[in-house]
């Protein structure tokens, strides 16, 4: 039924007089626990995507996937590989990863700062950002890029060339789904690669 898209949502059920209301009942759920409104409830969803209910289910399967092809590609090295995995285990902020000094090698913090700050003001702020941004105006587009964290970084030894490795699910029902993919990473990580494209110009070939 998944494949042939009539999964029997909420608002196939109700018109077939098997429910009376067709708003997500997880995403109600969610909602009551933190005493938040249950106005507004957005209609029973086809998958786990943008249900509150689920979203602590969902980030743990992510990240429980990503952990896995991320080891498999570690380890399926050759003995000859210049590559080094940075973040074998979990995400790591801009911040904690450029604390190490195999990431001050590739260009100083100060340096990257300057450059991401002014990259972060070309970027639309988000609503939900906007209260951070009230109470600390001029730190905000730093503290942005600081605490961005790339799904992995691997680092190429030789010319300490970093790499973002990023894991990003979808249904492949729709034709684009991969170009669609592609641009939201590129999207959410334009600051870091266009910030070390300027600051740290020294590296050839700089990939992500």
């Amino acid at each position: 039924m998944a494949i042939s898209g009539i999964i029997p949502v909420a608002k196939w059920l109700a018109k077939i007089k098997q429910r009376s209301d067709v708003n997500c009942r997880l995403c109600k759920r969610a909602r009551e626990q933190r005493s938040a409104s249950t106005e507004n409830l957005p209609e029973e969803h086809i998958n786990s995507a943008f249900c509150d209910g689920m979203a602590t289910t969902v980030t743990a399967d992510h990240h429980f996937i990503w952990t896995h092809l991320y080891a498999s590609m570690q380890a399926a090295q050759t003995p000859a590989s210049k590559l080094k995995f940075v973040t074998p285990e979990k995400e790591s902020s801009m911040s904690t990863l450029w604390q190490e000094e195999q990431f001050e090698q590739i260009c100083r913090r100060e340096s990257l700062t300057e450059k991401a700050a002014e990259i972060e003001k070309t970027i639309v702020m988000k609503e939900y950002e906007r209260e951070r941004y009230d109470f600390d105006p001029t730190m905000f587009y730093e503290n942005r890029f600081w605490n961005r964290r790339p799904g992995g970084i691997v680092i190429k030894k030789k010319h300490q060339t970093p790499y973002i490795v990023e894991f990003k699910r979808s249904s492949d029902r729709n034709e684009d789904f991969l170009r669609v993919k592609k641009d939201e990473a590129n999207e959410q990580h334009n600051s870091i690669i266009e910030a070390l494209e300027v600051a740290a110009p020294e590296i050839p070939e700089m990939d992500f």
